[in-house]
């Protein structure tokens, strides 16, 4: 129970609870865009990489190397590795109504890597693993939920500095997860 001028465990600012398919959700969402991107990716990399290979020669040839040398198991387990930090966002979003920094960066950061793979797309003139479930799922969830954190009175002013920040920390913890799959997949 809470006194007068207290929120409440769950709750927020606005004195509204934050519904479990806003914080928890994240994870959700991500999981089942994800899986998309790793069963897209299976068929694609072979299909696609050499041909873009061709394509784009300005990109560096250890890119194109690595990007070839990527199985299934591989991008999985760096998938899993970045689901961790997801996990963990959700979870502390979850516990504090949607309030830490960190959780609204990770599922801002979900978001925006969404138009990532609306740029990709249109750059490669063709789909690209995980643009199917953006447009359908990671895009509208994060804006939804982006509402419902506003009218629970709980999310931060958006500045264009955070939505960098967002990304750049998704960029990260995706490029930190490439190498330990690695050594995991030996």
């Amino acid at each position: 129970m809470t006194t007068p001028g207290e929120v409440a465990e769950g709750s927020c600012g606005g004195g509204e609870e934050v519904p479990a398919w806003v914080t928890l959700g994240l994870l959700g969402a991500w999981a089942l865009h994800h899986a998309e991107e790793v069963l897209a990716a299976r068929y694609w990399i072979p299909a696609r990489v050499p041909e873009l290979r061709q394509r784009f020669p300005q990109v560096p040839e250890r890119v194109w190397r690595e990007m070839a040398g990527m199985d299934t198991r591989r991008f999985a387990l760096a998938v899993a590795g970045v689901g961790l930090v997801v996990a963990a966002a959700a979870a502390e979003g979850r516990r504090t109504g949607g309030r830490p920094a960190a959780y609204q960066s990770v599922r801002d950061g979900f978001g925006l890597h969404g138009l990532v793979h609306l740029a990709q797309a249109a750059l490669v003139r063709g789909c690209t693993p995980g643009v199917a479930t953006t447009p359908l799922l990671g895009i509208p969830d994060t804006l939804a939920a982006r509402a419902r954190l506003r009218h629970a009175g709980v999310p931060r002013p958006t500045r264009s500095g955070d939505a960098a920040l967002a990304l750049g920390l998704a960029g990260a913890v995706t490029a930190g997860a490439h190498p330990a799959a690695r050594r995991l997949a030996g």
